[in-house]
């Protein structure tokens, strides 16, 4: 007898001395059961990323582009005749190309560091006066003034 799909059948198994004794076969989980969530390894197991790393792979990076420029230089050699104000000279095309490229750069680096320097001084200014009064708030207020004591002048006598 065939049984319809993900139901468990009975077989019949034999055992020495015992005869044949019905073993339960597992059943096959639906098809549309989600799978098991991913486990994430222990804790100990997780290798944290560290600055050193990080300038190990910046450095990888810059031998790479490195490189490719060089091959850039060496395969762009034809000469050309620059002029700039007045002031004019013959360099191979991918050298004049990447000085172009890095004055190009620094007009972009160079104020971006302005901004960036000018942001980090106003948010050390912002830090300071939370700081003080941080600690002005968490200080208790001065105590109130006393009533006279009892005897004191203008006490009924």
């Amino acid at each position: 007898m065939t049984s319809p799909q993900g139901s468990e059948q009975p077989t019949a198994v034999s055992q020495p001395g015992n005869g044949t004794v019905p073993e339960q076969l597992p059943a096959e989980p639906p098809a549309s059961a989600p799978p098991p969530p991913a486990t994430r390894p222990p804790a100990q197991h997780v290798v944290r990323r560290t600055r050193v790393g990080g300038v190990w792979v910046a450095s990888a990076l810059f031998a790479l582009v490195l490189l490719l420029l060089l091959i850039f230089i060496l395969e762009n050699s034809a000469k050309v005749k620059i002029s700039f104000f007045g002031a004019s000279g013959h360099l191979p095309i991918g050298v004049a190309l990447l000085l172009a490229a890095v004055l190009g750069i620094l007009l972009v680096v160079l104020p971006g560091s302005a901004r960036i320097i000018q942001l980090r001084r106003t948010a050390r200014r912002h830090r300071k006066v939370d700081g003080k009064n941080a600690t002005a708030a968490a200080s208790p207020p001065p105590a109130a003034a006393s009533p006279p004591p009892a005897g004191g002048p203008g006490a009924p006598s």
